[in-house]
């Protein structure tokens, strides 16, 4: 015996038997309807077209933090919780730590996995609920054992000129491999047993971090596939091609092994395949360099909508450079270029789901002593920093995009509860899950959600302007109103202070317009602020840290406070 189990122990019943457990097993489910109402409308959202009749779905709340790991600290974020949270009416969509490999699982006494997936799945089940598989990058496999020790000939990683094996994958290798690893991820005793458990799930959306390391389109010229085949010299727009083209042969190659393994055709119908960071160059034009980390070409602004089923932008105010939510190098200044790279995400590929990942920078004590975050970095500036600010940034990027679902990150062992000095992530995450919840439970911002039009503030551009292709150069990609709180002369610095974030969606036409406007002040709350609505007028209007929602009638030249 090697310690190691291939299959959950309930694998070992034959099937009647297991069929009968199961059904004992059935977990009850609180009988209050705020569970059977928020599953319900989470599962229609989550599965509505990207567009249509009902314009664009609401969204829901996820994570990225599974409290996969033992340490009691997080198991706060277990599905067992979020099942919780969801029997209290939160509009969660379950997330769960893709299981084992066969041959991954060391001998587990405690029957730790199983209590980890059995219940919730259940559960999930029981509530007919999209649920979520996390993974980290499933190709990294293919730089393991047994792939980098195959012949040059048959090996996904690169061969550099002379011949060595490089430990990243390339887009010119063997496409095979890619498929057989995919297949591993879900032709196994795990993935068997949870999808026994739950047949029939509306959407199962496959996620990956997308961070394993990968021939660069800057570096084809260090790979022999390449050089043999191309040669040197080609421009920058072929080379962003041929490995564009690569890589959607191969993750494409690498997901349909995944669905090959799935053994319920729901599963095989309903699975999604989402890569973090799969979208687009939200860093477009904020400096020369921004072009060496783009796949764009004159035809084709990004291939990522043809390689995967979806992508989780980062929306984060990052521990490693100056990203804030308080200046112009914001995140909310960075997704606005993203309002027009949806549009044509969807040219492409008109299911590409588009949500966003959600961070403060804060990931614990031990980080901090190499990279304050900017939650400590304000709070020593004297700010107020907890998660109504929070939740006043992230509502802003929710507006601004409208993603199918916002997805929060902390680290994987992150408590949920403070614990020693680490500030727990529980109240920040409800912060966000309010948020979403909110949309659900007022008729106004759900029917401005699903039918609003974003406001181009045209008189001035994005302060992002090196390097713009020509091709992009007329898209609108600035939607912050003007504030008589903010600096009055443009372009903005990086570092110069944005007081108040302010947005407008509007709906009609002239005399009679409607404007729904969103605002945050990082800061503090004001009173009195003076925002100018594009091709309307200015209004005032009192602004939180929390976010703030106004209606703007044109006819009435009112604006009124959404409760």
């Amino acid at each position: 015996m090697d310690g190691t189990v291939s299959a959950p122990a309930d694998l070992t019943l034959c099937l009647p038997a297991l069929l009968a457990v199961l059904a004992l097993a059935a977990v009850a489910i609180p009988a209050a309807g705020d569970a059977e109402q928020a599953a319900t409308e989470t599962r229609r959202e989550a599965t509505a077209p990207n567009s249509g009749e009902h314009g664009h779905p609401l969204p829901v709340m996820t994570s990225w933090t599974s409290g996969h790991f033992r340490q009691p600290s997080s198991a706060g974020w277990r599905p067992a919780n979020q099942m919780e949270l969801i029997s209290r009416g939160h509009h969660l969509m379950p997330w769960f730590s893709h299981p084992p490999r066969d041959g991954e699982v060391p001998a587990d006494p405690d029957d730790f996995l199983l209590q980890y997936y059995k219940e919730p799945v259940l559960q999930a089940a029981r509530l007919r609920l999209p649920i979520t598989f996390i993974a980290s990058q499933w190709e990294r496999v293919l730089s393991e054992e047994p792939y980098i020790s195959l012949p040059p000939e048959q090996n996904p990683n690169v061969i550099d000129l002379e011949g060595n094996i490089v430990k990243k994958v390339s887009p010119f290798g063997p496409v095979a491999p890619w498929t057989e690893a995919g297949r591993s991820y879900t032709d196994n005793a795990w993935m068997k047993q949870i999808q026994h458990w739950y047949p029939d799930p509306p959407l199962v959306i496959f996620l990956s971090n997308n961070e394993h390391s990968k021939l660069t389109w800057t570096q084809v010229e260090t790979s022999r596939r390449y050089m043999d085949v191309h040669g040197a010299g080609k421009d920058d727009g072929t080379r962003r091609r041929l490995v564009g083209d690569g890589w959607i042969e191969r993750y494409r190659a690498l997901q349909e092994g995944m669905r090959s393994g799935l053994t319920e055709q729901a599963w095989r119908d309903n699975a999604r395949f989402v890569g973090y960071g799969a979208f687009a160059p939200e860093f477009i034009g904020r400096w020369a360099g921004w072009t060496n980390y783009s796949l764009h070409t004159p035809d084709r602004l990004t291939p990522y909508p043809l390689m995967w089923d979806g992508g989780s932008p980062s929306y984060y105010t990052h521990d490693w450079n100056p990203s804030r939510d308080d200046t112009m190098w914001s995140p909310q200044i960075e997704f606005m270029n993203l309002v027009f790279m949806r549009d044509r995400a969807h040219d492409l590929n008109a299911d590409f789901w588009v949500e966003f990942s959600v961070w403060d920078g804060y990931d614990g004590p031990r980080r901090e002593k190499q990279y304050p975050s900017p939650r400590t970095l304000y709070r020593m500036q004297g700010q107020t920093y907890g998660p109504e600010r929070y939740a006043g940034y992230a509502q802003f990027g929710m507006w601004l995009l409208r993603p199918r679902a916002v997805r929060e990150y902390r680290g994987w062992t992150f408590p949920w509860e403070d614990q020693d000095d680490w500030e727990g992530g529980g109240p920040y995450f409800l912060a966000l899950a309010e948020a979403v919840d909110r949309i659900y439970r007022n008729e106004t911002l759900s029917e401005w959600w699903r039918h609003g039009e974003l406001v181009a503030n045209r008189a001035h551009p994005h302060p992002y302007q090196s390097g713009i292709p020509d091709e992009y150069k007329t898209e609108d990609r600035w939607f912050l109103l003007d504030a008589n709180v903010n600096a009055q002369e443009f372009p903005w610095e990086p570092h110069w202070p944005v007081n108040v974030y302010a947005l407008a969606l509007v709906r009609g036409e002239a005399p009679t317009r409607e404007w729904l406007i969103y605002a945050h002040s990082p800061h503090e709350d004001r009173v009195g602020v003076v925002l100018t609505v594009p091709e309307y007028r200015d209004i005032t209007v009192d602004v939180t840290v929390a976010g703030s929602f106004y209606m703007v009638s044109e006819q009435a030249g009112t604006a009124t406070a959404v409760e």
